[in-house]
């Protein structure tokens, strides 16, 4: 599923109600038709896979930083992950590699960067449900590409996605699209059924293509 909205829609609030930062004031989140509030909170978050705008980057070295979801992974595993996320070049080019040490938050590391070693934890963790929230909005246009397939590949193992998109892209393919207005659903359905009412989804489409 892939939730588009225009800015302070509150698309990004789906993924923090599914996280269980908080609880929804009214109505319930359901996973498998059962309330959210009924999982034991981490094993719920063990199966989640989330790739944020501002990922979370600790101050330790880049190869611990990727094994963080999944401990126990070998080396093999921890650099298939970064080539799978398009960031094996990148790390090879630095001084100690993945022993390089980054800095607070990851603040020796660019946006892009950033982004691809949080889409390599995710590759390890294979978790059961991917939650995307502009996976690739740092990431330059033509790494974007290469990181996108991969995020393909992994949505195609039989997981469940949700995508939050900033824009309308590559929609055409994804089961179902829901947009939002100021926090509310004002249309839902695969790509065809949106574009049929001319409204929201349309007019994001327009921004992000051109109207031709």
């Amino acid at each position: 599923m892939t939730v588009v909205g225009v800015s302070r829609s509150r698309k990004s609030t789906i993924i923090s109600l599914i996280e269980s930062f908080y609880d929804p004031v009214a109505g319930q989140v359901l996973l498998d038709g059962r309330d959210l509030k009924s999982y034991n909170l981490r094993w719920l978050r063990n199966h989640l896979g989330v790739v944020q705008q501002e990922p979370v980057i600790f101050s330790t070295t880049i190869g611990e930083n990727v094994i963080y979801a999944r401990n126990n992974a070998s080396e093999a595993e921890m650099k298939e992950g970064a080539r799978i996320a398009d960031a094996r070049h990148f790390i090879s080019s630095l001084p100690h590699g993945y022993d390089a040490h980054i800095g607070m938050r990851g603040v020796d590391l660019t946006p892009g960067q950033k982004q691809r070693i949080a889409i390599a934890r995710v590759v390890l963790k294979t978790s059961h449900i991917l939650l995307l929230d502009e996976a690739c909005s740092s990431i330059e246009s033509e790494s974007s590409r290469v990181v996108e397939e991969a995020l393909d590949t992994l949505i195609m193992r039989n997981k469940t996605a949700i995508l939050i998109a900033h824009r309308a892209a590559k929609m055409k393919h994804v089961d179902n699209i829901v947009a939002l207005n100021g926090g509310r659903i004002v249309e839902e359905g695969t790509h065809d059924t949106p574009m049929a009412k001319n409204g929201s989804y349309v007019r994001l489409m327009q921004h992000h293509f051109g109207k031709g």
